[in-house]
C-alpha cells in the first residue's frame, strides 16, 4: 500500500519504502546482536533458502515524509493564498542618508539627501574612437592616411621599376642595378616574424626592513584658564598683523652681496606706521569707548536696569527718560532731516543734516552714532548739498543709501573708510530736478543688481540699480495730480504732476506701496500698474510727511501730516478709521517693531506722543517735551532694545527709554493667568490689531 501526503508550503524528502515495521521518524532502527541472532536460528533450525521474489515486487516506489522546521509558521489556507507585493527599487542601501551640510545662504545645516547619481553603478566603461566626419581631426586623419598610401604606392612603384631595369651579363652576373637591396616585405614570415628580440633577466626582489629607537616622550602638565588661552592667540595674532603691516607700509633697503641680503629699515617710518596703523586706531577706539562709559556709568546703567517704578501705580500713562544728547559742533547750525537704524548692528544708526528751508540750503553732513560712544560719531560723510534721506540695506548692512536737496542720490560704504560715494548719479545717468524726500531699499534679488527706490516733489518714483561703475535710473511712475475740487478745470490737473513727499512698500506684497503728496492726497500704487493709482484716499489738507505700513498687518498703514493730525487707515477703505489731533504740525510718526498698536509721533512743538491703542483709542499714553525752543522733525524705534530716537532742528538726536506701560506686549494668557509658552509672536500681534479694528465704528466723513 502506498501512502501519498502533501502539505502546501512544506519540503518533502523522499525515501524507499523497506517491507519492515518503519521505525520512529528520524532515527535508524539499531542493529540485533550477535546473541539473539544465534538464539534464533536455534529455534528455526537450519536456514533455509528465501522463497523466489517476484518480478512485479523488485521496484518499490519511494515515499514521501514530510519534515517541517521547528521556526515555520504555520499558516492558514487564506494567509497562504494572500498575494503579497513587493517593490524592487533602485536605491543603494549604503549609501548614507543622514549627511548634513553647511548652507551659506541660509546660514544654517541642512540635510542632504543622495542625489538620481549617487545609486548609479557602473559597470563597464568603454572609451570609444569614433569621429565625426565634419570634425577637424577626421579630416587630418583622413589626410594622413591618403600621405601613407600614396608613400606606399610610390614606393611600390619604384620597387618594380627596378626590377624591371636589371640586365644579367653572359655570366649570370647583373649589372649594378641589379645590386640594390629589395626593401619589399615579400619573403617575410607574416605570424613569427620579428625585427628585433631581447631576452632580459628579471631583478629578484629584495625585502628590507629598519627598526629603529622611538624618540623620547616627555609628559608636560598645567592648568590654565580661559583668559590665558584666549591672550595666547590674541598675542600671536598681533604678531602676524605687526608683521604683515611692517612688510607692507615701511621703506626697505636692500644691499646684495652676492648671495648675503642685508635689509636696512627706515627706523622714522617705522614709528609713523605704526602711531598710523588700522591696529592703533582700532585699540584708540575701544580705549574711547571704555573712557566714555566710565565717565557716563549712571547713564548707561539706567539704560540698562533702570525702570520707572510709578507705571505700577497708574494706569494708560507712561514716560520717556532722556538717555542721550547726540550732535558735534559742525551740526549744531544744521537740522536732523533724516534718521536709520542699522539693520545688522543694533547700537548703530545714522544722522541726515540738512535744511528744510530753502533760502538757508548748504553743504549737508551724514554722522553715523553708536551708543558705545555717545561722544563722537564713528563716521563722517560730507556731501555738497543737504541730505534729506538715508536708508541701510537690509542684507548689506554698510552700503548706505543717500537722497539729497539737489535731487542726486548716493550710495556710500560705511566700512571701506573712504569719504567719498561708491555710487553718484548724474545728469548723463539720470537725476531728479527736485529735492529727494524718500529712500528705500529693494530685498536682495540674486537674478538682478543691488537696487533702491526714490521719490522726489518732481513728481517722480526712480528704481536706481548699481551696475558696474554707475548708478541706473529707471523711472517707475510719474504721479499725477488727482482734481478734488469739481469747480476747478480738468485742464490744469491734466498738465501738472503732483509733488511726492514720502512712500513705503508693503511688507507683505513686496509691490504694493503707497505714496503721500504735497496735496495732501495719499495714493496706493503698483509696481506692475505704472500709469495709474490702484487707489487714492482724500484724508488730509496740507502735506503728508510720512506714510507707515503696519509691520505686523497687511492692510493697516498710518500717516501724519502738517494739518496737526494723524489718521489710521485700512488700504480697503477710501476713508480714515481713525483720526487723531495733535494740536500742532506732525513731522514723523513711526510703528514700534515689538507692538502692532503702538506708535509714536514727534510735533513742531518738541513734543514726543506715543500711543497705544489697546490701552486709549483717543489720548496718547504719553505726551512729553524733549527739547526747548525747537521742533523735533523725525523719530525712529530701535529693533532690539525698547529706546526711541527723536531729532529736531537744532543738529540734535536725542535717545529715549520707554517705560514699561508704553511697551506692553500682550501676549496670550491661559486660564490660570500664566503667559502661554511658544506663541507666535507675529500671530498674536496680527490678532490684537484684528480685534481692533472690529472694535472700530468706522464711518465715511460727511461730505
Amino acid at each position: 500500500v502506498l501512502f501519498l501526503v502533501f502539505k502546501v508550503g512544506l519540503p518533502m524528502v523522499l525515501q524507499p519504502k523497506s517491507p519492515k515495521k518503519q521505525s520512529a521518524p528520524g532515527r535508524v532502527p539499531p542493529k540485533a546482536s550477535a546473541k539473539k541472532k544465534a538464539k534464533k536460528k536455534k529455534d528455526n533450525g537450519p536456514l533455509k533458502a528465501p522463497p523466489p521474489v517476484e518480478e512485479e515486487d523488485i521496484y518499490q516506489e519511494p515515499v514521501k515524509r514530510i519534515v517541517r522546521p521547528e521556526n515555520q509558521l504555520v499558516l492558514t489556507d487564506e494567509e497562504l493564498k494572500e498575494e503579497i507585493t513587493r517593490v524592487l527599487t533602485g536605491d543603494d542601501t549604503n549609501i548614507p542618508r543622514n549627511i548634513s551640510k553647511y548652507n551659506y545662504k541660509e546660514k544654517c545645516y541642512k540635510p542632504d539627501p543622495p542625489g538620481q547619481s549617487d545609486n548609479m553603478a557602473v559597470h563597464f566603461v568603454l572609451v570609444g574612437s569614433a569621429l565625426h566626419v565634419d570634425s577637424k581631426e577626421y579630416i587630418q586623419q583622413k589626410e594622413r592616411e591618403e600621405k601613407k598610401r600614396e608613400e606606399e604606392e610610390e614606393a611600390k612603384k619604384k620597387n618594380e621599376q627596378g626590377g624591371d631595369n636589371t640586365e644579367t651579363s653572359e655570366y649570370g652576373e647583373s649589372s649594378q642595378s641589379s645590386q640594390t637591396p629589395d626593401t619589399g616585405d615579400k619573403n617575410k614570415n607574416q605570424f613569427d616574424y620579428s625585427d628585433r628580440a631581447a631576452q632580459t633577466f628579471n631583478n629578484p626582489s629584495r625585502n628590507r626592513g629598519v627598526s629603529t629607537e622611538p624618540p623620547p616622550v616627555t609628559q608636560y602638565t598645567a592648568s590654565v584658564s580661559q583668559w590665558q588661552i584666549y591672550d595666547s592667540y590674541v598675542a600671536d595674532y598681533q604678531i602676524l598683523q605687526m608683521e604683515h603691516v611692517h612688510d607692507n607700509n615701511t621703506d626697505k633697503k636692500k644691499i646684495s652681496f652676492g648671495a648675503i641680503t642685508t635689509i636696512l629699515e627706515d627706523d622714522g617710518n617705522k614709528e609713523k606706521d605704526a602711531m598710523h596703523s588700522a591696529n592703533m586706531a582700532n585699540a584708540l577706539k575701544i580705549m574711547e569707548r571704555l573712557a566714555n562709559q566710565n565717565a557716563e556709568d549712571e547713564i548707561f546703567q539706567d539704560f540698562k536696569y533702570w525702570e520707572d517704578a510709578s507705571d505700577q501705580f497708574r494706569e494708560c500713562e507712561g514716560s520717556l527718560l532722556p538717555l542721550w544728547r547726540f550732535s558735534t559742533e559742525r551740526t549744531k547750525r544744521k537740522q536732523v532731516t533724516a534718521l536709520c537704524w542699522n539693520p545688522r548692528y543694533s547700537d548703530l544708526f545714522a544722522v541726515g543734516y540738512g535744511s528744510y528751508d530753502f533760502m538757508r540750503q548748504g553743504s549737508g553732513m551724514i554722522c553715523c552714532f553708536s551708543l558705545k560712544n555717545t561722544s563722537f560719531p564713528e563716521y563722517i560723510f560730507s556731501t555738497e548739498s543737504g541730505v534729506m534721506c538715508l536708508d541701510f540695506h537690509p542684507q548689506h548692512p554698510s552700503l548706505l543709501a543717500v537722497g539729497c536737496y539737489d535731487g542726486s542720490v548716493m550710495v556710500y560704504n560705511v566700512c571701506n573708510g573712504s569719504k567719498k560715494p561708491i555710487y553718484s548719479s548724474s545728469i548723463k545717468t539720470g537725476k531728479h530736478t527736485d529735492p529727494v524726500w524718500q529712500l528705500h531699499w529693494q530685498e536682495e534679488d540674486f537674478a538682478k543688481e543691488l537696487n533702491f527706490y526714490s521719490i522726489s516733489s518732481d513728481g517722480r518714483v526712480a528704481n536706481w540699480s548699481m551696475s558696474k561703475n554707475e548708478l541706473k535710473m529707471e523711472p517707475v511712475m510719474q504721479l499725477k495730480l488727482v482734481n478734488t475740487n469739481k469747480d476747478e478745470p480738468e485742464e490744469t490737473s491734466l498738465n501738472s504732476l503732483a509733488g511726492g513727499c514720502c512712500f513705503d512698500f508693503n511688507t507683505k506684497q513686496e509691490h504694493l506701496f503707497i505714496v503721500g503728496t504735497e496735496e495732501g492726497n495719499i495714493h496706493e500704487c503698483s509696481k506692475a500698474y505704472s500709469g495709474q493709482y490702484l487707489e487714492t484716499y482724500d484724508g488730509h489738507h496740507m502735506a503728508v510727511y510720512a506714510v507707515k505700513w503696519n509691520p505686523f498687518h497687511e492692510r493697516i498703514f498710518i500717516s501724519c501730516s502738517a494739518d496737526w493730525t494723524v489718521k489710521l487707515w485700512d488700504h480697503n477703505l477710501k476713508y480714515p478709521i481713525m483720526s487723531l489731533d495733535l494740536g500742532n504740525a506732525v513731522g514723523d510718526v513711526c510703528w514700534s517693531p515689538y507692538s502692532s498698536t503702538v506708535f509714536a509721533a514727534v510735533t513742531s512743538d518738541g513734543k514726543a506722543h506715543i500711543f497705544d491703542l489697546t490701552e486709549n483709542k483717543h489720548e496718547p499714553l504719553c505726551e512729553q517735551k524733549v527739547v526747548k525752543r525747537a521742533r523735533l522733525t523725525h523719530a525712529s524705534f530701535n529693533s532690539k532694545d525698547f529706546i526711541l530716537i527723536v531729532g529736531d532742528d537744532r543738529g540734535g538726536a536725542n535717545a529715549l527709554k520707554l517705560s514699561p506701560n508704553l511697551r506692553k506686549l500682550h501676549l496670550p494668557t491661559d486660564e490660570n493667568g500664566e503667559i502661554i509658552p511658544d506663541a507666535d509672536l507675529n500671530k498674536v500681534q496680527h490678532d490684537k490689531m484684528e480685534k481692533l479694528l472690529s472694535a472700530l465704528d468706522a464711518k465715511p466723513p460727511p461730505v
